[in-house]
C-alpha cells in the first residue's frame, strides 16, 4: 500500500507540476520599465540611417506615422527594421504589436514575420528576409505553409514557432522549421479587424512567448522552455519577405521592458557577452520523429498531454485500490482464524 500511495501522490505532484511550468505572468507594461532606446513607437522619429537614430531599415521598408510596413502587398519583397542599441539586460520582455493583412484568400498569401534578438543586424537573407545561421533567437510568425514537405502535419497555419541559433544550424524551409523548432502554436494572426500583440520573456533561462490576437485583452500562452542561454548585448529587429506570394507585414510597435529578477552572485559575476546562445533542454526523439540532426526541441504542455497525464494518474489510483481491497480481503480473512 506504502509504493501506491507514493505512485498516486508522484502522479498527482507531476501533473501539477507540468500545469505550474506553463503559467507565467506577462507584464502588463506598467508595472516594468520601459526602455526607450530599445523600443520603437509612433510617430518613430528616432528610425533613420542619421548617427543618432535607435533605429533602422532596409530593403523594401516603408516608414510611415501609423505603421512601419516591412513588406507590401506584392511578390519578392524583403524588408527589416533594426534597433542600432545593442540591448544588455539580462532579463526582459518584448511586445510587439504587428499586423498582417492582404488580398490573397485562404493558403495563398506569405511568408510572415521575423523577429529577432540576434548579434549581427541588417543582414538580408533567405529567413524570412533576414540571414541564416544567425547568433541568438528568432521568433517566426510563419503565414504559409510549405507545400513540398509531409502533408502529414499535426499542425496549422499561421504558426507562430522559436528557434535558438548558434550559428551553426540552417532553417529548414521545407519543413517550415521544424528540424530546429523550439516550440510552437497556431494561431490565427492574419487578416483580423482587431488589434494583434505578441510578447517574448526572457528570463533566468526560461523563454516564454504569448499571444493576444482575439480581441480578448488577455495573454494565451504560445511557447515555454526552460534551459534557454542568450547572451547580452545582441540586437532586437523585425523582419519579412515574400515569395511568388505576398501580404503587407506592418510593424506597429516594439516596446522592450526590464525585468527586475534577483541573480545569484554566481550569475551576476559571469560576463553574459561571452554566452553562447544555446538551449540545455535535450528534446524527446519522438516529438521531432523527422529530425535527424539532434537539434534541440521542446513542446509547451498540450491538452492531449495533460489526458494522458490525468489518465496516468487515474489508473494508479485505481491500480492501488484494487491492491488495496485485495490485502483488506486477505487480512480479515486471516483475523477470522483467530476467533
Amino acid at each position: 500500500m506504502g509504493g501506491c500511495r507514493a505512485f498516486r501522490g508522484s502522479a498527482l505532484l507531476f501533473v501539477l507540476l507540468e500545469l505550474s511550468l506553463v503559467c507565467c505572468d506577462i507584464t502588463d507594461g506598467n508595472a516594468e520599465h520601459l526602455k526607450r532606446e530599445h523600443s520603437l513607437t509612433k510617430p518613430y522619429q528616432g528610425v533613420g540611417s542619421s548617427p543618432s537614430s535607435q533605429w533602422d531599415f532596409s530593403g523594401s521598408t516603408l516608414v510611415t506615422s501609423s505603421y512601419v510596413r516591412l513588406t507590401p502587398d506584392e511578390r519578392s519583397k524583403q524588408g527589416s527594421i533594426w534597433n542600432t542599441v545593442p540591448c544588455y539586460l539580462k532579463d526582459w520582455e518584448m511586445h510587439v504589436q504587428f499586423k498582417i493583412h492582404g488580398s490573397g484568400k485562404k493558403n495563398l498569401h506569405g511568408d510572415g514575420i521575423a523577429l529577432w534578438y540576434t548579434k549581427d543586424r541588417l543582414h538580408s537573407g533567405p529567413v524570412f528576409g533576414n540571414q541564416d545561421q544567425f547568433l541568438g533567437l528568432a521568433i517566426f510568425l510563419d503565414t504559409f505553409h510549405t507545400y513540398s514537405n509531409d502533408d502529414a502535419t499535426d499542425r496549422s497555419f499561421p504558426y507562430i514557432s522559436a528557434m535558438v541559433n548558434n550559428g551553426s544550424v540552417s532553417y529548414d524551409h521545407g519543413k517550415d522549421g521544424r528540424s530546429s523548432e523550439l516550440g510552437g502554436c497556431s494561431a490565427e494572426i492574419r487578416n483580423r479587424d482587431h488589434d494583434t500583440y505578441l510578447a517574448i520573456r526572457y528570463s533566468k533561462g526560461r523563454l516564454t512567448v504569448m499571444v493576444d490576437v482575439d480581441d480578448k485583452n488577455e495573454w494565451k500562452e504560445c511557447i515555454d522552455i526552460g534551459g534557454v542561454r542568450l547572451p547580452t548585448g545582441y540586437f532586437f529587429g523585425a523582419s519579412a519577405a515574400t515569395g511568388d506570394l505576398s501580404d503587407n507585414h506592418d510593424i506597429i510597435s516594439m516596446k522592450l521592458y526590464q525585468l527586475m529578477v534577483e541573480h545569484t552572485a554566481e550569475e551576476e559575476n559571469l560576463d553574459w557577452t561571452k554566452i553562447e546562445p544555446s538551449v540545455s533542454l535535450l528534446k524527446s526523439p519522438k516529438d521531432n520523429i523527422d529530425d535527424p540532426t539532434g537539434n534541440f526541441r521542446g513542446t509547451p504542455l498540450t491538452g492531449w498531454k495533460v489526458f494522458l497525464l490525468l489518465l496516468c494518474a487515474l489508473l494508479g489510483i485505481v491500480v492501488c485500490a484494487v491492491v488495496g481491497a485485495v490485502v483488506f480481503q486477505r487480512r480479515q480473512e486471516r483475523n477470522k482464524r483467530f476467533y
